[in-house]
Formats: C-alpha cells, sequence, structure tokens
C-alpha cells in the first residue's frame, strides 16, 4: 500500500510531465481538441477560468488533467450521483484515483475515503453542490492540500440558464475557504446573460472565458408535425433497430406509456423519470450504458452527464421548455462523432400546454417572464423556415458561415417561396397602424377582418388595414409574420406576452423599395411520409460500414466481457472508435497496439493483452 510520502512523490512525477505527455500517457492521444490546451494551460497559471463547449467536445479533460498535474485534491462539483459514478470509474480505468462522496456511501465507504485522502492518494473527489457547504464535510476537506475547484454544469447556477439549482448559488462560499485555489466552471450551454452571471455568482476574479464552437456538425436536425406521433416513432425507430436513443416525453406517465407501447412491438425500451425509486432508475441508466436496453423514454430528469458515446438519435416526443435544454439533450447523440438525428415533434397545442404550465407555475414573476420568453424562442426554433443550425447557433451568439447547413430539414427540403412582397406590405401596414404592439393572433384577426369584442372595444375595425387581407387564411398569416421576423422586417418583443414590433428592415418594405419571399404555403399537419423522416442509411457512413465487420464484433465482445467482469459500462474500456481503428490496423504486438487513439499506458497494461490475442487470433485464421 502507498504511503503518503509515495503518494507525493508520485504526483509530483506527474507535475513534471508536460500536459501534452499526461494525455498521451492517461487518455492515449496524441492531441488536445480544439481549446482543451489553452483551457488547462489557464487552469495551471492559477486563472479563474469559465469553458463554454459543447457537449462531446471534451469538457472533463479541462479540469482531469490539471487535476493529475497539479497534485494535491481537485474538489469537482457535480449535480447528479450517476454522472460522478461515470466519471470515477473512468478515471480509476486509467490509473488516475478518484472519488465520489455523496448520499450512498455507508460508514466504512466513508471512512476509507477520508484515509485515501489523507494520504495524499485521491487526485478527484467528486461531491454535490448540496454537500460541499456541509460543515462536516467541510472539517474532514480541511485536512486536504485542495488544489483546484471544478464546477460542472456551472449554468445550473443562474436564473437566466435551464435546470437552474438555488443550491448553486451558495458555491461562492465554498470557494472562499481555499482561497489560494483556482475555480474552473464549465457548461455546454450558456448565452451571454448566462455566462455573465456564473462570473459574478461564483466571484470569478479575473477570469479567463473561453466559448468554443456550438456547431455539432455530426447532428442532423429535423422538426415534424405532430400527427399520430407514437405512429412516427415506431416508424422511425423500425428502421432504426440495432441503433441506441433516447426519446423525451413531458411527463412521467407519458415515458411509461410510450415505453410500454415499444415494448409491445418488440423494442428494448425502458421508462426513466423522478417519480421512479432511486434504484429503479439506476437500474434504468445503467442498462442503457451497458447496451441491456436500446431506448429510454424519459423526462428531463435523464441524460444530464450521460457519457454513452454511441446515442444515434434523440427524439423529442412534446415541445421542449428551451432552446438550451433542447439543445443539451440532442448534445447526448453522436458524441463519438458519428452522425446521429435530432427529431422533434411539433404541435401548437403542445406549446399552448407548456405556456399554461408556466404560467401556472409558483415562481415570481420575472422567473415566469423569463420561462416564457425562452418557450417562445424554442416557439420559434420550431417555426422557422430558415437553417435550423443557423438558428441554434445565433441563439448562443455565434454565426454559420454557410448559407445552407445541408443537415437539417429546411435545408435538405426547402419549403417552396413566392413574391411575399405585397402581403408582407399588408402585414406591415397592420403593425404600424395599430396604436401599441400586439401579439400575432390578434394582427391575423384584424387583417381577416374578424368581428370580435376586443377589435370592436379599440376600433380596430375603422382601421384601414381591417380586412386588408380577407383572401389568407389565419394559418398562412401566422406562418408569414413568423418568417418576417426571422428576416428582420418585424421584430418580436416582451416575454409574458409576447407581441410584433415594426424590424429594423420594415421601413423599406413600407417605402416599397424591397422585394420579399414567404413560405409559399403553410406546412399543414398532415402525416409525415417516410420521405420525410430519415432512412437508417442517411446517419450511416462507411465507417460505420466497417464497424459491422467480423472482427470488430469480436472486439465489441471481448470488451463487453471485461465490462461485465468490471461492472463499468462499456465505454469505460474503450470507445468504439478505438475498437474500429483496432479492427482496421489489426495491430498484433504491443508497440502498434499503443498507437491507437485512446490507448493510454494503463488501459495498455490492464486490456491490451486480451485484446491482442483475439486480433492475433482472427489474423491467423484462414479466409474462406
Amino acid at each position: 500500500m502507498d504511503t503518503p510520502q509515495t503518494a507525493q512523490t508520485q504526483q509530483s512525477a506527474e507535475s513534471h510531465q508536460t500536459p501534452i505527455n499526461l494525455l498521451k500517457r492517461y487518455w492515449g492521444y496524441p492531441a488536445f481538441l480544439p481549446h482543451q490546451e489553452a483551457i488547462i494551460a489557464s487552469v495551471l497559471d492559477g486563472n479563474d477560468t469559465l469553458a463554454i463547449m459543447a457537449t462531446g467536445s471534451g469538457k472533463s479533460l479541462c479540469y482531469q488533467l490539471p487535476a493529475l498535474y497539479l497534485g494535491g485534491l481537485t474538489v469537482v462539483i457535480s449535480p447528479l450521483i450517476a454522472l460522478m459514478k461515470d466519471q470515477v470509474d473512468d478515471l480509476n480505468a486509467r490509473g488516475i484515483p478518484a472519488a465520489a462522496w455523496n448520499s450512498t456511501l455507508d460508514y466504512r465507504e466513508r471512512t476509507r475515503i477520508e484515509a485515501e485522502m489523507k494520504a495524499g492518494r485521491i487526485h478527484l473527489l467528486f461531491v454535490s453542490p448540496e454537500k460541499c457547504i456541509q460543515a462536516g464535510f467541510l472539517d474532514t476537506l480541511a485536512a486536504a492540500l485542495v488544489r483546484l475547484i471544478a464546477i460542472d454544469e456551472a449554468h445550473c447556477i443562474s436564473e437566466w440558464g435551464h435546470n437552474f439549482r438555488p443550491e448553486y448559488r451558495e458555491l461562492a462560499r465554498f470557494r472562499k475557504l481555499f482561497p489560494s485555489a483556482p475555480v474552473i466552471a464549465l457548461t455546454a450551454t450558456a448565452i451571454p446573460e448566462v455566462r455573465k452571471d456564473i462570473c459574478q455568482q461564483l466571484g470569478l476574479v479575473q477570469v479567463r472565458e473561453f466559448v468554443g464552437s456550438f456547431n455539432r456538425e455530426n447532428l442532423t436536425y429535423r422538426v415534424v408535425p405532430k400527427k399520430n406521433p407514437l405512429v412516427m416513432l415506431t416508424d422511425f425507430l423500425c428502421r432504426h433497430k440495432k441503433e441506441a436513443g433516447i426519446v423525451y416525453c413531458m411527463s412521467k406517465k407519458e415515458t411509461e406509456e410510450v415505453a410500454y407501447e415499444l415494448r409491445k412491438k418488440g423494442f428494448k425500451a425502458l421508462a426513466y423519470h423522478a417519480g421512479l425509486p432511486q434504484p429503479v432508475r439506476a437500474d434504468v441508466q445503467d442498462a442503457f450504458l451497458k447496451n441491456a436496453a436500446q431506448i429510454v423514454c424519459a423526462t428531463v430528469a435523464f441524460g444530464m452527464g450521460i457519457d454513452k458515446p454511441d446515442v444515434r438519435f434523440v427524439i423529442h416526443y412534446d415541445l421542449p421548455k428551451t432552446v438550451e435544454s433542447y439543445y443539451q439533450e440532442t448534445g447526448r447523440a453522436g458524441r463519438d462523432g458519428k452522425p446521429a438525428e435530432c427529431l422533434l415533434f411539433y404541435s401548437r397545442g403542445d406549446y399552448a400546454r407548456v405556456r399554461s404550465m408556466l404560467e401556472h407555475d409558483e415562481g415570481d414573476e420575472r422567473s415566469v417572464r423569463i420561462a416564457l420568453k425562452k418557450l417562445q424562442d424554442m416557439t420559434g426554433y420550431c417555426e422557422t423556415t430558415g437553417c435550423r443550425r443557423a438558428f441554434l447557433l445565433a441563439y448562443f451568439g455565434e454565426t454559420l458561415n454557410a448559407g445552407n447547413c445541408g443537415s437539417c430539414d429546411n435545408c435538405e427540403h426547402p419549403a417552396a417561396s413566392i413574391d411575399g412582397t405585397e402581403p408582407a406590405r399588408m402585414i406591415a401596414l397592420c403593425v404600424q397602424q395599430l396604436p401599441s404592439h400586439f401579439g400575432i393572433e390578434l394582427i391575423c384577426d384584424v387583417l381577416r377582418g374578424k368581428k370580435s369584442a376586443k377589435i370592436e372595444s379599440y376600433h380596430f375595425d375603422r382601421l384601414p388595414a381591417y380586412a386588408s387581407g380577407k383572401q389568407h387564411a389565419k394559418e398562412e398569416y401566422r406562418a408569414w409574420i413568423n418568417d418576417l421576423v426571422r428576416q428582420g422586417y418585424l421584430a418580436r418583443t416582451g416575454d409574458k406576452y409576447p407581441v410584433i414590433a415594426p424590424g429594423v428592415k420594415s421601413s423599406g418594405l413600407l417605402a416599397g423599395t424591397s422585394r420579399v419571399r414567404l413560405p409559399a404555403s403553410v406546412r399543414d399537419a398532415a402525416p409525415v411520409s417516410r420521405s420525410a423522416l430519415p432512412d437508417a442509411g442517411e446517419i450511416i457512413d462507411s465507417d460505420a460500414r466497417e464497424a459491422e465487420s467480423e472482427l470488430f464484433q469480436r472486439l465489441k465482445a471481448v470488451r463487453t466481457s471485461i465490462a461485465r467482469e468490471s461492472r463499468v459500462p462499456p465505454y469505460v474500456v474503450f470507445a468504439d472508435r478505438s475498437l474500429r481503428e483496432m479492427a482496421r490496423v489489426r495491430p498484433c504486438d504491443r508497440a502498434h497496439f499503443a498507437t491507437i487513439p485512446g490507448v493510454g499506458s494503463i488501459k495498455q497494461e490492464k486490456y491490451g493483452p486480451v485484446f491482442l490475442d483475439a486480433i492475433r487470433a482472427f489474423c491467423s485464421e484462414p479466409a474462406d
């Protein structure tokens, strides 16, 4: 057993290695991903650091490697027990001592972790935000040399962010107890207001901020009208039978009903929601991570920190409440960099249902206004006729350089358009003539000449715009107004009650100097044809065909056996991309095996012999 002196000597040895050498030795990769090296350098220089990086871009490494380099103890504040367990399993498999301190520990385990912390044998300790401000835990931590504080899912600290958790607000007190330890705050989703709030709430000093690209190029985004959603879902899954995915539902009851219907049709589907007992939730997550379940039908309670790399699709059965949560949830697909599908079933009925829930929420007036504004932004994403990827990137402050992303439904199958200058001008004139700003529904009613108590009481039936557009349907006006907002001829303002105002380009439209293209017709909510939904072949590339090779399948079987024996998810042993590379290169000796991405020195020692034996046996078999 290591003594404290031995542990300190080992930590000192790590600090004399360069970050790139540690990356190669423990993670088995020859180079950093974008932004990782600069973020790690900032942390090692002792700076408070804010890292905004998309899911799958390697956020965890930005504190895991510094923890190894700095020695002492890095405290990682993480919101979910399941997330802690996955990271601890992965780190320990790489030979990096880590532990989680949470409510599942019994007295013996807690005593063991305390002893290892005092001996300096733990590099990373994962704790919940609630735990890290408890007096008993702080007494234990006082004896440790805390060198770094990492706050994961940092958007939870902001009321402007999704998944706001009040206990995160206490973390500023925690960091004051360790003034010499820099703080790194990390999240995948944060608009500018959230980034500012994170820094203020945590009291970050002279913070260095790194914002990576939000563009997940391997993801395809589609929104389809929500008609017979179970039929559409089944049709989609029938063409993706061998793939793993998540189906997000709005209610606990719906997750169980959808999972039940899918099981009746032969799919390995399980339900997950906060109302289930914790052991059941743990079993569902474990089954999904270990490929015993293909599909999880879940509420938003599932997924934060899920590190399963081969999720090939994420389907939203109902409308998400915010663009941030939608982006984070879709980000659980395709973490391995391979193509993956993001499908959303949308209806105005879902919008009304979510809006009603938010309006009757027990939060204060300000919180309700923020929530309704975010819901309106989510609806804007669903109803846009422009590039969905461009919409998502613009929401997070990023610009899509290409005019057409080629991998969303609107870019793959652009809606037919017409010269809409005249109806656009009618709409703009109506907005101008109204004495104040009003919502889309009233503007449509004025244009179509509807008789209502509100219109008559405000004398809107006397406006020149009243009944000026009887020839068009309300659905057309609604779509056109949304498109004019997208193009900048109109603007949407307000939160609790969104209203339409003139846009930055409205003057040219009113003066008759601008020509406008509008959607030719409204996409009605007819059942979606097979051509509107992706075939399995659309998201399987040549690498995936290689993945079906016999050697790849044999290596997966070896990995599964090791994972079961070690009681860890298969990807903790090796990721799919490492197995694919083994199947392609077929290394038959230790030197060549060490060149495979994802094979560090520790994993080579632990797993190399059995994988090499499998590869050699395959290569020695006579060809058919």
